[in-house]
């Protein structure tokens, strides 16, 4: 190995052993918080506070490394491909050590230890939190992309399970004062971002083993009308027909018409749209879990208020009233209105990729 190669790897190996330090300190500042949420230790809260200024320090010590890094070696291939993801890293692990400020600040405004089943939803959200740092943290000191992928599927359970939590805060709005109810709400959402972001710097640990990118997120689309006969249908085999792969599309309807609209079989199979599987579906019949696991939910016919009471808290919705063309006018031109809909809403979300 020549000289110029013998500094470069020192000096990179200086800036991964900086990074894997800031993490550890991150750890124990989320760590620190979620005691001090826990326990009511005020002073270790504030003392968290405190410590979220030498981890901002650093994070712009490594960030001038990262950067004269680049300009003295010009670095290529695994060596550009790792400094790129410590850059994201160094980003990530600053995020969450503003995160854990925050939850140590909430702690401190709380009138006591959050208790019963609120008490019992940190613990295990909280839990899985730190788990997922610690495991994603060492990922990143071995440069692991199993240990990486592993870690991530941790994430996936927890995607929903706030929509519960977040009905639950809501609903116990009256046992519990205002400024207790916020406080809970933030630190429920800060722990969630503290596990986005390990989620994040797995993935930046995946790239810089593998050169893998992160995946393409792939969004869960349900359409909703009056009985789930004509419009809805036709929507889920446009969205199917015309975009599939980038999305997950279904439909259903207030109430199940008993057979799907003759003339709608009829057109779907003029356009190579295999029928012989198709069934209507009552909202009913579809649990709340599959409910919320939906990105978007889209009404066809009038306000999603009188299909849904309560929306998702994960979960956005939109409102294509075209019921004057699903009575007025055929299905050709029902057609058409849905497939430029689509077509519009689908490059929102995906852009070229579409």
């Amino acid at each position: 190995m020549s000289h110029l190669e013998q500094r470069l790897e020192n000096d990179l190996k200086n800036i991964r052993s900086r990074v894997i330090e800031q993490a550890r300190n991150v750890q124990t500042g989320v760590n620190d918080a979620i005691h001090a949420l826990q326990t009511g230790d005020k002073q270790l809260a504030y003392n968290t506070i405190l410590n979220d200024h030498p981890i901002n320090r650093t994070m712009r010590a490594i960030d001038r490394l990262c950067h004269k890094f680049i300009a003295v070696h010009l670095p290529s291939g695994t060596h550009l491909r790792l400094l790129s993801s410590i850059i994201r890293i160094n980003i990530e692990l600053e995020r969450m050590g503003d995160y854990a400020v925050v939850i140590a600040r909430e702690a401190v405004q709380l009138s006591s230890p959050p208790e019963g089943s609120m008490g019992r939803e940190i613990d295990r959200l909280a839990a899985e939190t730190q788990l997922m740092l610690k495991q994603s943290i060492k990922a990143f000191a071995e440069l692991n992309s199993e240990l990486a992928r592993s870690t991530i599927v941790m994430a996936r359970s927890m995607e929903y399970n706030l929509d519960v939590v977040y009905q639950e805060i809501t609903q116990n709005t009256q046992k519990q004062n205002v400024k207790d109810t916020l406080a809970l709400f933030v630190i429920f959402t800060q722990l969630k971002r503290v596990a986005d972001q390990a989620k994040n710097l797995c993935e930046d640990t995946i790239f810089a083993v593998t050169g893998e990118q992160k995946a393409r997120k792939i969004y869960k689309i349900l359409f909703i009308d009056k009985d789930n006969s004509i419009s809805s249908q036709l929507a889920e085999a446009i969205a199917q027909k015309n975009h599939p792969d980038i999305c997950t599309y279904r439909s259903a309807g207030r109430t199940a018409a008993a057979n799907i609209s003759p003339e709608l079989v009829t057109f779907l199979g003029s356009r190579s749209v295999e029928t012989s599987e198709l069934s209507t579906t009552c909202l009913n019949d579809i649990s709340h879990q599959e409910i919320s696991e939906q990105h978007l939910i889209i009404s066809l016919q009038g306000k999603l208020s009188s299909y849904i009471e309560n929306i998702p808290f994960h979960t956005s919705t939109l409102e294509w009233d075209i019921s004057s063309e699903s009575e007025d006018q055929n299905i050709e031109t029902l057609y058409r209105t849905l497939a430029l809909y689509i077509s519009d809403l689908l490059n929102l979300l995906h852009g070229d990729e579409v």
